[in-house]
């Protein structure tokens, strides 16, 4: 008998191992399913939960550590979890911190997605979802209830651009034992420290300025609280929640240069916005460093920045029927939803199907401003207002 391996075992098992000591600004893609254990003991020893070691690769390996120690990073927390998308981050706190007869009280100009899966909560789960004024500040006391559990926050909304009194809020929702969970998206962990104002969970759309390239789906839940992401992991677990390690290399390689690219969108956009208020076609620009976007006093105390994405109201003469002209119109900026990409968009809403207590007139169209030179993005403007 020989030890000789057959030609298809030796394709498959091989004694080499590449020498230590490789060094390269990469992360390295680490691709697994199954993680290898040198023998029974250290397998029955490890911990899914225990991030010093591997399990599973859908409990991650050292490309997702990495991204999640670099987004905890950023925030300013000490725990990070990845997920397949914003929304599967929102569902996993929903599903970590809710239970059947729980409340759970959410701004009226939450990411629609949001909105909806509240409503699947509230018609199939029995947790009861209620809407807030985005602008109520220390008075959601008064809406707090005895099985309230959770309340979200959006600073500012991502369509009508409310910016809310996050430390008011979180100061109310502290003093009843209520959680504040925090949409992040807009200001990426950059322009808003969120845990500084009480902030208890943290949620971004990593599809955004992480991403850079409007190619990536990836959400992450972030914490400084040991007990709250032991919680988290666990709906994450239970959910099944788990990210390529090819994505999270794209996320990995953008985010050196996000702080830069943020940078350039914000001064583009506000550019562009100002340049926007003085159009009679305009009605109202809602971009939270305007005076005029609803709670700007606020965004000024508590941002040091405002990115990319800002909205439109058009004066009230002009139809739907007309603004989807101007949209249909622009030649620079496409058409399509999320932001935080080189490409500017434009994305017409229909509010009154959006929102409890839309009083506003005037058809609102969403703008996400690229990378463009912004010059060339206000001639596309002008050039679309003609359609009008």
């Amino acid at each position: 008998m020989t030890d000789r391996l057959s030609f298809q075992t030796a394709l498959i098992h091989n004694d080499y191992v590449a020498p230590e000591g490789f060094a390269a600004f990469p992360q390295a893609i680490h691709h697994a399913s199954t993680v290898l254990f040198k023998d029974v003991a250290s397998m029955r020893s490890r911990k899914w939960q225990d991030k010093t070691a591997y399990t599973y690769g859908l409990h991650g390996t050292p490309t997702t550590f990495t991204l999640e120690a670099r987004l905890a990073a950023i925030e300013d927390g000490k725990h990070c979890l990845l997920a397949p998308s914003g929304l599967s981050a929102i569902a996993m706190v929903d599903f970590a911190f809710l239970k059947s007869g729980d409340d759970v009280l959410i701004p009226d100009n939450v990411y629609n997605p949001n909105r909806e899966l509240a409503n699947w909560l509230t018609h199939d789960f029995g947790i009861a979802a209620r809407y807030y004024d985005p602008l109520v500040g220390s008075g959601i006391t008064d809406l707090i209830q005895p099985n309230t559990k959770l309340i979200w926050t959006e600073a500012p909304g991502s369509v009508s651009m409310e910016v809310p009194d996050i430390p008011a809020i979180c100061k109310a929702a502290h003093a009843k034992g209520v959680l504040v969970a925090l949409d992040n998206t807009w200001s990426a962990g950059i322009a808003l420290r969120a845990f500084e104002l009480g902030v208890d969970i943290v949620m971004q759309a990593l599809t955004k300025y992480q991403s850079g390239g409007s190619d990536v789906l990836m959400g992450a839940v972030i914490t400084q609280d040991a007990t709250l992401n032991h919680r988290l992991e666990l709906a994450h677990m239970r959910l099944g929640f788990g990210v390529s390690a090819d994505d999270s290399y794209l996320v990995l390689r953008s985010l050196p240069t996000m702080k830069l690219r943020f940078d350039a969108h914000d001064a583009a956009a506000r550019k562009i916005a100002s340049w926007l208020q003085t159009r009679a076609e305009i009605a109202t620009v809602l971009h939270p460093a305007l005076p005029e976007c609803p709670g700007h006093e606020i965004w000024k105390r508590d941002f040091s920045g405002a990115g990319g994405l800002f909205s439109v109201l058009f004066d009230p003469r002009y139809s739907e029927a007309q603004t989807d002209r101007f949209v249909d119109s622009l030649k620079l900026f496409k058409i399509g939803f999320s932001w935080g990409g080189v490409n500017s968009l434009a994305v017409p809403y229909r509010m009154q199907h959006m929102r409890h207590n839309w009083l506003h007139q005037g058809q609102l169209v969403r703008l996400n401003i690229g990378l463009e030179d912004p010059e060339d993005l206000i001639a596309d403007i002008e050039r679309a207002f003609k359609a009008l």
